[in-house]
């Protein structure tokens, strides 16, 4: 899932020269899916009703390989937004249910292991299936990359078909509960903490490049591996943000905000050195692997008895907090620098830290 959301971004310049179109244009294969799976979040479990949870997984993963396979087959740059719009549908459908599926496989006290073990998906992704595809993408074409995903696709397919259990809707989402969650104030409080880290992340992140070349004078050829060892501190920060949300999950989400606030603000103020650039952005993907795992296990002990219901409202603000960060971001680089993208996100990550502790005296421990 992860990988086919953010491969066209090592794939950019391969695509567009083939198809036509600038790399600007090619963007769109990135913001589109997040968008539609913003949308998607909250209206699939709403038009799925009562369907068996066990169904609908294995749907997306079908809609997702098909979508690979057309894009690996796309003649015309339409043609491959469409299938982008499809990624986009599996994305937000896939990640509106998955927390509470985790809350159904295993017993109680593994729901928060589970759940990190899920979401070290997202870090791996960030490790080894989008550098990876990148570089199949150079040696063998961009439609191969596509192609290869669509068949990894199939695979896990096939494993869901054989493996998951029956998983029939306990109770069939309805807008009303969607709404209903919105008044709830641990909720509500996970939805704004979300806008604000997810936000401020990568309305700095889009600019990392630049940021790491400007500031840290850090060469464009270095950069590749930098992200790398990024990816591999953010798998660290998930694993060991999720051992510690499943004990403490306020506490977890404001060390988290804490450390990444700092990291992002004194980024412009400390890392002027190649040695301070690698230690911040090691430290920055730490902070940030911990980011999704925290927040997914926040909602689940907001509203245990409406799991998908806010876990939907979580996963189409955490896309649509995607495409503003970028597009925020991008805004301030424009205007100003990278420092200034830097200095904007840890202001917004800071602001998390109120919303959090607007919760003391809620039950989420």
């Amino acid at each position: 899932m992860v990988t086919a959301e953010q491969l066209p971004v090592g794939l950019l310049t391969s695509v567009g020269s083939e198809l036509a179109v600038s790399a600007g244009t090619v963007g769109l294969t990135v913001t589109v899916p997040g968008v539609v799976a913003a949308i998607a979040a909250p209206v699939i479990p709403l038009a799925v009703g009562t369907l068996d949870r066990r169904v609908l997984l294995v749907a997306l993963v079908a809609l997702l390989a098909l979508a690979n396979l057309v894009s690996a087959l796309a003649s015309s740059f339409p043609v491959l937004l469409t299938a982008r719009v499809l990624v986009g549908m599996t994305i937000g459908g896939f990640w509106a249910i998955a927390g509470s599926v985790a809350t159904r496989l295993v017993p109680p006290h593994q729901v928060a292991r589970a759940t990190t073990v899920i979401f070290s998906g997202v870090a791996a992704a960030n490790v080894f299936g989008v550098p990876v595809g990148t570089v199949l993408g150079d040696l063998a074409g961009w439609r191969t990359a596509f192609a290869v995903l669509g068949a990894l696709s199939a695979l896990v397919l096939v494993s869901l078909t054989l493996l998951l259990p029956r998983l029939p809707a306990t109770e069939p989402v309805r807008g009303r509960q969607l709404l209903r969650q919105l008044r709830h104030r641990p909720v509500l409080a996970g939805v704004i903490a979300t806008f604000l880290l997810v936000t401020g992340h990568f309305a700095a992140y889009t600019f990392v490049s630049p940021a790491l070349q400007m500031i840290s004078g850090i060469p464009g050829g270095a950069i590749g591996a930098l992200l790398l060892a990024y990816g591999a501190a953010g798998i660290v920060g998930n694993f060991g943000a999720g051992i510690a949300a499943g004990r403490s999950v306020r506490r977890t989400v404001l060390a988290i905000s804490l450390v990444l606030a700092l990291v992002l603000v004194l980024f412009p103020v400390l890392g002027g050195t190649t040695s301070a650039g690698i230690t911040l952005l090691v430290l920055w993907g730490l902070a940030f692997g911990g980011v999704s795992v925290s927040l997914q296990t926040w909602m689940l002990k907001a509203a245990p008895a409406d799991t998908e219901a806010a876990s939907a409202l979580w996963v189409s603000m955490f896309n649509l907090s995607i495409a503003l960060g970028a597009l925020a971001g991008g805004t301030v680089v424009d205007a100003s620098s990278p420092a200034g993208a830097l200095w904007l996100a840890g202001g917004l990550v800071a602001l998390t830290l109120l919303a959090v502790r607007s919760t003391r005296g809620a039950r989420l421990d």
